[in-house]
């Protein structure tokens, strides 16, 4: 009689690596979807994917969680190219990557016409960031309609959220930023950002060991924004206290009332 032969195959120290981020990941994106119910069954959730780090590892992490059948829902990714701005992805990388993660690829070109509101405003001539996003959501929002998406997803992590905190709060005098779920208001479709708890650095690291696919050309305004500069703050404030995102990130939901002014 043959003795039976075993094999045992021995993990690399990167493979180990890269298991332990995917988990932590992971279960930091599981934990956003539990704690404000981001998921539900029969959603159809339409996925905005700039090819990007993050939402090249919310396409893939969300592809994943839709192949467990609890809760049972679809996703769909797409991908809009904007005429006026000179940066874009690699379209067969994106679409080897949506294949690999079982999430169909929809890839939509938009073009900046007539600005949607008065293009005088101060607050546009400054911002050359605010008519690329307008219109990019807006393919985002009529796509999910036609396909009867009832969510879309974005990757915002949680860098995202606490320096949103601080713009509001030095540009627009508001303590607000942006919601893990966001209803809208003129249409029935709810924004959702599984990232939400993912702090960059984990991501940055989670795409390098990946081997995540850079832009092939990026935004020429990425070094200029409010938000770059909103970034280079808050490194500054985690210089004072590395624990400090963590500390802004919980205040937005310890706002005590007797420390709150009278109106």
């Amino acid at each position: 009689m043959k003795k039976k032969q075993y094999f045992c195959t021995v993990k690399t120290k990167e493979q180990i690596e890269l298991e332990k981020m995917r988990a932590r990941l992971t279960k930091r994106f599981h934990k956003a979807c539990a704690d404000y119910g981001l998921i539900a069954d029969g959603d159809h959730i339409l996925i905005g994917l700039s090819g990007g780090k993050d939402s090249l590892a919310l396409t893939e992490l969300l592809g994943r969680r839709a192949r467990i059948h609890v809760p049972s829902f679809r996703v769909t990714a797409l991908h809009v190219r904007v005429k006026e701005r000179d940066y874009h992805t690699d379209l067969r990388y994106l679409e080897s990557f949506c294949a690999e993660a079982g999430v169909p690829l929809i890839v939509r070109d938009t073009e900046i016409g007539e600005a949607p509101i008065n293009p005088n405003n101060r607050s546009i001539q400054n911002n050359p960031c605010f008519l690329c996003s307008w219109y990019r959501r807006k393919t985002l929002f009529n796509v999910a309609q036609e396909l009867g998406c009832n969510k879309i997803a974005f990757g915002h992590h949680k860098d995202d959220v606490v320096q949103t905190l601080l713009m509001n709060l030095i540009y627009q005098g508001t303590f607000a930023t942006m919601p893990p779920m966001l209803q809208m208001e003129k249409m029935p479709l709810q924004i959702i950002r599984p990232l939400c708890l993912i702090e960059e650095k984990d991501l940055i690291r989670y795409a390098e060991m990946r081997g995540y696919e850079k832009q092939t050309k990026l935004c020429p305004f990425e070094h200029v924004s409010a938000r770059e500069k909103a970034k280079d703050l808050l490194t500054q404030i985690q210089a004072l206290n590395p624990e400090a995102m963590d500390s802004i990130f919980g205040a937005m939901t310890n706002i005590k009332p007797e420390y709150l002014p009278n109106k």
